[in-house]
């Protein structure tokens, strides 16, 4: 599985510079303020760029529960096995969604340009002030119709089993008050994380879950959303985890 791990990784920088023209298109769209191209040119490009990624790796995905995405806006909440998470979500979602992360992905080359026209939000953990403000940032974006997917683990947890749910991304789901769509994503640690640094083919589930509706909620209930949507997607993981 080396030699997979080479080219794939050799693979990813590659295709990302054959998709600087497109980038550059991307750019000029959004300075003619035709935001509705622009998006829709971000939305094939990820989406193709991400399929062709878990092609490479020989990730196989079943999808399941795309009759529970909304039409509207909404926030995507899913558990967080290991780095595949993320080309999964953007082959598999039907929408372009932004996600939140670390501020650290910033300083990668490319990735940063992209990420900024799927609206994505970027939170330093160390700066509570800068993270608030980002939060209420990604609340508007999130009204203006554009998803966001938030890991409220805060890592990988490198196995079936997950970690506690953070309760600060969440802030964004009772700020926005649009509803929250529980994401479980079965296996995909078994690509990466499960060998080490190394690549290996693994078939992973994906499973879109009903939306739970924040609107309504009374105070108490939303302190206990993150437990709530916690124990949803880990009863439906053990359950898959089971079969």
């Amino acid at each position: 599985m080396i030699v997979r791990t080479i080219i794939w990784f050799l693979y990813f920088w590659i295709i990302l510079l054959r998709y600087l023209p497109t980038l550059h298109r991307v750019k000029k769209l959004d300075q003619a303020g035709r935001k509705e191209d622009r998006d829709q040119l971000v939305e094939r490009s990820v989406s193709a760029w991400a399929h062709s990624l878990l092609r490479m790796a020989g990730v196989q995905v079943e999808v399941s529960g795309t009759e529970n995405i909304p039409a509207g806006p909404a926030v995507f909440v899913g558990n967080h096995q290991g780095n595949f998470d993320i080309p999964i979500l953007l082959a598999y979602l039907d929408r372009p969604h932004g996600f939140v992360a670390k501020i650290e992905t910033q300083k990668i080359p490319l990735i940063r340009s992209w990420m900024h026209y799927l609206h994505c939000v970027f939170l330093d953990r160390d700066n509570p002030r800068q993270a608030m403000g980002a939060i209420g940032e990604a609340a508007q974006t999130i009204q203006s119709g554009y998803p966001i997917i938030l890991f409220p683990e805060g890592t990988r947890s490198r196995k079936d089993q997950m970690r506690s749910f953070q309760s600060g991304g969440l802030r964004l789901a009772t700020k926005s008050e649009v509803p929250v769509v529980p994401l479980v994503i079965n296996g995909s640690y078994r690509v990466m994380e499960a060998h080490g640094f190394w690549i290996h083919p693994a078939k992973v589930r994906l499973t879109i879950l009903p939306p739970v509706a924040i609107t309504g909620m009374s105070r108490e209930e939303k302190k206990q959303l993150p437990s709530l949507l916690h124990d949803i997607i880990e009863q439906e993981l053990n359950r898959q985890v089971n079969e």
